[in-house]
């Protein structure tokens, strides 16, 4: 169900022609209210997509009636006349919705530089607005997915409020924030709490603790939409903690469908003088090709993650780290120590640990390996 197993929300997801493959490109989510609160969080990438700027600026005032997905087209690099564009959709979804177009956000993804086809995309909406649905949650996710293998939708229920989402990317997945497009929904009454602060930083604690390539999108949004229709006002806390187990999910499946991926690797600092440098740690891991390459052929090749700790942005003593491979130790005060057996990286998953030993901070990032497949998909044919 997604983004419609919370009360008071309609979604779908149809072909438009906007991919070549006939595949649902075109999602629509409706909120029926009673309430309209939300919040967003966007790429960091100064080149921002047409629709990024859209919805920026009308997130300022903080209420959505529904949300306007597209792939098979990025709308980023497209000038005025793509920003005209994205104008003319948010109007267009807010006629048929007796709004102002203020209400409506408006996402895209796909390949970067062309403008959309408007006479696909028009057509598109109209037919997502007939099929709209409390049911419709799985046909949206499948609306806007790309190099995605398969639609990622999830959803947590509390008492008698739920959350719900769907997401997709499968490459350029780095912070911030991925390229990702992501929809967020819940019933729970929200508009006591500061949302749009909770929003940031469930997004700073799972989404953007994902980093596939090292890449960050043009187009990322997370869009959190209340309905209030459960009439349930949780606190701060509540919500922020069932907000936080949802995006752990989406972000977990976004990192285990990630382009070519035969690994995924959990890169865990621990004792860092702080938060930031336990998480300029394990990104400068995370982004090391060498490293991956070395996941990929099953290399335990301990130095790589040295070296790559080497170029982080923090405060440590090379001389004191320790390092782990699935609960190996293979490092030890920054040298290497007798192994009496080589450390097997043959399963799926892999754990990496560096112990900084200077403070007592942790952070966890997720990758995946460099393989053969990554290559070719991204330089077979245009994504």
């Amino acid at each position: 169900m997604s983004v419609t197993t919370p009360k008071g929300f309609d979604a779908s997801g149809v072909a438009s022609g906007l991919k070549s493959s006939g595949e649902k490109d075109v999602a629509l989510i409706v909120n029926n209210g009673p309430k309209y609160d939300a919040s967003a969080v966007f790429t960091t990438n100064k080149v921002k997509a047409a629709p990024v700027v859209w919805t920026q600026e009308v997130i300022k005032n903080k209420k959505l009636k529904a949300v306007v997905l597209n792939s098979g087209g990025a709308n980023a690099c497209t000038g005025p006349e793509g920003f005209a564009d994205t104008h003319s959709t948010a109007e267009y979804v807010a006629k048929m919705l007796s709004v102002g177009a203020i209400e409506i956000g408006v996402c895209s993804t796909g390949l970067i530089g062309n403008r959309l086809d408007m006479t696909k995309l028009i057509s598109g909406i109209n037919d997502a607005y007939a099929k709209l649905s409390p049911a419709g949650g799985k046909d949206a996710a499948a609306a806007i997915i790309t190099t995605d293998s398969h639609e990622k939708i999830a959803q947590v229920e509390k008492d008698s409020w739920s959350i719900g989402g769907i997401i997709k990317g499968a490459g350029m997945l780095a912070p911030d924030m991925a390229t990702m497009l992501c929809v967020i929904t819940t019933d729970a009454d929200i508009s006591e709490i500061d949302h749009q602060l909770v929003l940031q930083q469930c997004t700073d604690l799972t989404l953007n603790r994902i980093d596939s390539d090292g890449c960050t999108s043009t187009n990322d949004t997370v869009i959190l939409m209340s309905s209030g229709a459960s009439l349930e006002k949780p606190t701060m806390e509540d919500f922020k903690s069932q907000l936080q187990t949802l995006m752990s999910d989406l972000s977990n499946q976004l990192i285990n469908d990630a382009e070519g991926a035969t690994k995924v690797i959990k890169i865990e600092v621990l004792n860092a003088r702080n938060e930031n440098d336990a998480v300029n740690v394990g990104r400068s891991i995370a982004r090391n090709n060498l490293l991956k390459c070395a996941m990929f052929g099953e290399d335990p090749n301990w130095g790589r993650i040295l070296a790559a700790v080497g170029t982080a942005d923090a405060e440590f003593d090379a001389d004191k780290i320790d390092v782990y491979l699935n609960n190996a130790k293979v490092c030890s005060n920054g040298s290497a120590i007798d192994l009496s057996e080589q450390v097997s990286l043959n399963d799926r998953n892999i754990s990496i640990k560096v112990d900084l030993k200077i403070g007592t901070f942790t952070a966890t990032i997720y990758t995946n390996d460099l393989s053969t497949q990554y290559v070719h998909e991204n330089s077979a044919y245009s994504t």
